[in-house]
């Protein structure tokens, strides 16, 4: 999977802030750069010169299941295992952090789902960072 990467083979990826991740839960990033950032924070990086993904970063666990990031918004165990992976005190922060009231029924499907997961997870790695207040 190619990245979209600048021409110093950087991720074009927003911050990670308030903004963003309401952005993700509005759908207004697209669900390519929703992966990337979640495949960023968990140590994925593209060499746009060899136009491939090294993961010398990503945890053994991530690793050792997905040697190429996974599409999080496409794969129901890629979510499976992100949800798992987001530490029990940090469950609620989509809650706590940003007063996500969830989705509409009738308003989402998997794909929002997935999104939400996504920003619970980004939201566990700035608690975890202290980047959070």
């Amino acid at each position: 999977m190619k990245a979209m990467a600048n021409e110093n083979g950087m991720l074009n990826l927003p911050p990670l802030n308030q903004d963003t991740l309401w952005g993700i839960l509005r759908e207004e990033i697209p669900d390519r750069t929703v992966n990337e950032l979640v495949w960023h924070y968990l140590g994925y990086r593209y060499d746009s010169q060899q136009q491939a993904w090294h993961n010398e970063q990503v945890p053994s666990e991530w690793r050792d299941t997905y040697p190429q990031p996974p599409d999080f918004i496409e794969s129901r165990p890629a979510t499976v295992k992100l949800t798992r992976s987001i530490p029990k005190p940090n469950k609620q922060l989509l809650k706590e952090k940003l007063g996500f009231k969830g989705y509409k029924i009738g308003e989402f499907g998997p794909r929002q789902t997935r999104r939400a997961t996504m920003v619970n997870w980004l939201l566990s790695y700035m608690q975890d960072q202290g980047w959070l207040d």
